[in-house]
């Protein structure tokens, strides 16, 4: 009885080794590699259920789908001289999970070989590219090229690289600061040629409006000393027409203008005769 319990623990025993660590699933976006002490012996695409050697083979399991890898950051010459720092990523399948497991065995054992690869293909292909093409549609043909070229390495580590982009570009620190001063200088150059031109200008402008207001009061000037003239013309014309008329009345009213015009200051003193011709009105009428 004994050795029959035995055997049949035995017996469970294997049985649930077969299900729990014999049996396994591989879904649709993975792809499997089994190991028996640490070499590969199978790979697996297919989903479905699949069966190992309980306890002698082991599983590594890789992604199907499309994967992203962050570089290390960059510092490049390009092409016209300048220099920039440059953040990339890339993108990429894994289309040999066997040549895969065997070169990199890991997603941070590819990052740590396809990283100075990338670096490399960047700081050739954008060494010779200007910093405007970098920035215009010219850099899609450059990244282009990147990607074949790292591609064509990368594909003895099992996979394929759909993609290299750069994710953000700037400029080292110290040609910042240099950039941020020459930009500081340039803008107080230009607010000193805009208030040199204002100042100028507004001269001109002052000059001008001086020279119009003294010609439009020189004209209003003569125009009034012209009315004024006039006037007095006018006024004469009247005076001579209506005193014409009256010789004598003339006489008298000029006379009594010529006494109000002399005697008007109190403290005015003359030594005139009264019988002089310039008081005969007065003396008329006595």
């Amino acid at each position: 009885m004994n050795s029959k319990k035995l055997f049949t623990y035995l017996i469970s025993v294997v049985i649930l080794l077969f299900f729990f660590d014999g049996l396994f699933t591989v879904n649709q976006i993975e792809q499997v590699v089994i190991t028996r002490f640490g070499d590969p012996v199978l790979v697996i695409k297919d989903p479905g259920l699949h069966f190992k050697i309980p306890l002698l083979e082991k599983l590594a399991f890789f992604d199907k789908r499309l994967m992203s890898v962050e570089l290390s950051a960059l510092e490049i010459t390009l092409g016209d001289k300048r220099r920039i720092m440059v953040d990339a990523f890339g993108r990429y399948n894994i289309v040999d999970p066997l040549k895969f497991y065997q070169t990199v065995y890991s997603e941070r054992g590819l990052l740590i070989r396809l990283n100075p690869i990338v670096l490399g293909s960047l700081s050739s292909v954008l060494g010779g590219v200007e910093l405007s093409d970098l920035l215009s549609d010219t850099r899609i043909s450059a990244m282009n090229k990147i990607r074949d070229e790292v591609n064509k390495a990368a594909k003895s580590f099992g996979i394929n690289v759909v993609d290299v982009r750069i994710k953000k570009t700037d400029l080292p620190v110290q040609n910042t600061e240099a950039i941020c001063q020459r930009m500081i200088s340039e803008r107080e150059r230009e607010a000193k040629e805009i208030r040199a031109k204002g100042v100028e200008i507004a001269k001109v402008i002052k000059s001008t409006a001086d020279k119009e207001n003294s010609i439009a009061l020189a004209q209003a000037n003569t125009k009034v000393q012209m009315l004024i003239a006039e006037g007095e013309a006018e006024a004469n014309k009247i005076y001579i027409d209506a005193f014409s008329k009256d010789k004598d009345f003339f006489e008298f009213f000029q006379s009594l203008n010529a006494y109000r015009t002399t005697f008007q200051k109190h403290n005015s003193t003359f030594i005139l005769s009264p019988k002089g011709k310039f008081f005969h009105i007065l003396n008329e009428g006595k």
